[in-house]
């Protein structure tokens, strides 16, 4: 059985200056996929949190629930960050897939950007909302 607890306290810590450790957790050819990338290879997941720093303030991972089950992990988190000074949070969750080295070949970030960061935004916010409320099904009260 994989323990995951060693990358999940990494990214419950991570900084910009702990970027550099993704070696330490991830395969050299491992995938990452979240709503917004699709990368492979250690050098561009480190590039992807390197972005989050430059673009988002006070970025961090509360790592919640954890599920692993040989070789595989799911795990709940909330990420939290503020861009121009307003505070946002993201609910999602990862799947890991890791190889017998214990090391990340497969990371996929389960999230809904719309719901989640894009209806939370000012300008593009409204119709996003305003869709939502198009499509819901309304409920009997």
């Amino acid at each position: 059985m994989t323990d995951p607890e060693p990358l999940l306290a990494w990214y419950a810590t991570l900084t910009p200056h702990t970027v550099a450790r993704a070696g330490e957790f991830y395969a050299a050819d491992a995938q990452f996929r979240d709503p917004f990338n699709d990368v492979r290879g250690v050098a561009a997941i480190e590039a992807i949190f390197r972005h989050m720093f430059v673009h988002t303030e006070e970025p961090r991972f509360v790592i919640g629930e954890r599920i692993v089950q040989g070789d595989q992990a799911f795990v709940t988190w909330l990420f939290v960050f503020r861009l121009r000074g307003v505070p946002y949070q993201i609910a999602g969750g990862s799947h890991l897939r890791f190889n017998q080295d214990g090391l990340v070949v497969v990371h996929r970030d389960y999230w809904d950007a719309a719901e989640e960061l894009l209806a939370k935004l000012p300008l593009i916010g409204a119709p996003i909302r305003w869709l939502r409320s198009r499509f819901r099904v309304p409920m009997p009260d």
